[in-house]
């Protein structure tokens, strides 16, 4: 899953202004805030097939989900980064994984009511805590070591995120996606649907209040080092700061790519349980079918080495149009094609998505020098692609199918390819020292 690069940063531009943390026991459970995170947002994937089923909604409605998650990137993403700024990167952290935990809590009465539009806050309640971590631990782990380690440290956190989204979706679908009754909801009514939600829903329940009480440990910890960043200072900027470089031809193109990279990964997890459970494609049950999500994910996993060796060699542009292709050319076949290759086909695109999200991030951002944090900012906010695109696609899946729908990300994908060839060489004006180490 995409990582949100950090919006607060440090005030200044030389690395001597940063202070440096020896704090190697933090570091370790900065990892955990990645593995957390990363799985949490890909769980979403597991819960809905789960939440579609109970509630008897279409594509769309189901797509909602995503929606009121990733719709607080956009609501929460620069408010956010200005209370980091007021209560510093430690406290910060902790102010969101105590959001996170009251949002895993909301479950509960989510499923004692058996309202959908519940559901719905409390995800986008826990995806405000994720906002507010993600704002803050790409700077803060750059903080815990010397300078020269920076970039091996969040490539590591990195992994660790990669990690979360390939065992979280996993394990939810052996926990939630079993089939606990005989029947449907569809086969319901009155009481006896109400009853059938709520009697459901609790293996949800019961795997976010796992997730709230390992949140509640870590925020305890991360707590205890809340006074170790002495002399912590951020750059203070509006709002017209970061949107005055959207003129920038390469800068504004970059986001929107971000905006259609983000959409298109999102929709295709969102909905390849179902897709895979079609009888022309594997056939398979929903517990079976979610279990493969882990192969989505994994693939990102293992295409971020691999693409890290393939960028000391080509250009990061044309690796981008190349991946970009890729992942265009999977999609035809998949929508083209039945059975086995029809779906891994598709699985397989979450190869072709490893390396796309830093390296849009980086290919847009390069030599914004002082206005760095700004750039990173306003990519924040254009997260929230995963709460547009979704949905369309739902849309489209509901006129026509879940194959034809695939046309809305290969859109996005040739896109981002064409960002990839205009970008190819490299940006012009200042250079901003250390930018592609700073985040993703």
């Amino acid at each position: 899953m995409a990582m949100a690069p950090g919006a607060a940063t440090s005030a200044g531009s030389n690395a001597g202004d940063t202070p440096q943390v020896d704090a190697p026991g933090l570091n370790y459970f900065v990892f955990a805030l990645f593995f957390i995170f990363g799985g949490i947002t890909s769980l979403n994937d597991v819960i809905i097939p789960k939440l579609k089923e109970l509630f008897t909604l279409n594509f769309f409605e189901a797509s909602l989900v995503q929606f009121w998650f990733f719709i607080a990137y956009a609501v929460v993403g620069i408010p956010g980064a200005r209370l980091v700024k007021r209560l510093g990167y430690m406290r910060g952290a902790v102010a969101g994984l105590v959001t996170m935990m009251a949002g895993c809590l909301l479950f509960i009465p989510a499923s004692q009511t058996a309202l959908f539009p519940m559901f719905l806050l409390a995800y986008f309640v826990l995806a405000t805590g994720v906002v507010l971590v993600q704002i803050v631990a790409n700077p803060l782990i750059s903080l815990l070591g010397p300078e020269r380690t920076t970039h091996s440290r969040l490539t590591f956190a990195q992994a660790f995120n990669s990690l979360g989204t390939t065992i979280f979706p996993y394990v939810g679908a052996i926990l939630i996606l079993g089939s606990l009754a005989g029947v449907t909801a569809a086969q319901l009514s009155g009481e006896e649907l109400a009853a059938y939600r709520t009697a459901e829903s609790q293996a949800i329940v019961n795997g976010y209040l796992g997730l709230a009480a390992a949140l509640a440990v870590v925020a305890g910890v991360v707590w205890l080092f809340r006074d170790r960043l002495g002399g912590e200072k951020h750059e203070q900027t509006t709002l017209a700061d970061g949107l005055a470089l959207l003129k920038r031809p390469r800068f504004g193109y970059g986001a929107a790519c971000i905006f259609l990279y983000v959409g298109a990964e999102v929709a295709i997890g969102s909905f390849i349980v179902s897709y895979l459970m079609l009888p022309e494609v594997l056939g398979l049950g929903e517990q079976d079918a979610g279990k493969l999500i882990s192969l989505y994910w994994g693939g990102a996993l293992v295409g971020r080495f691999i693409g890290s060796a393939v960028l000391r060699f080509v250009s990061p542009g044309l690796t981008l149009a190349g991946v970009a292709a890729g992942a265009i050319t999977l999609i035809a076949i998949s929508a083209n094609t039945s059975g086995v290759v029809a779906g891994y086909s598709l699985l397989a695109v979450g190869l072709m998505n490893a390396i796309m999200f830093p390296t849009i991030f980086s290919l847009a951002c390069e030599k914004l020098g002082p206005r760095a944090a700004d750039g990173s900012g306003i990519i924040n906010v254009a997260i929230a692609g995963g709460a547009i695109i979704p949905p369309l696609y739902g849309l489209l899946a509901d006129a026509t199918s879940l194959a034809f729908a695939l046309v809305l990300p290969a859109a996005c994908y040739a896109i981002i390819a064409g960002f990839g060839v205009f970008a190819r060489r490299p940006a012009e004006g200042p250079a901003a020292p250390g930018i592609a180490d700073a985040f993703e």
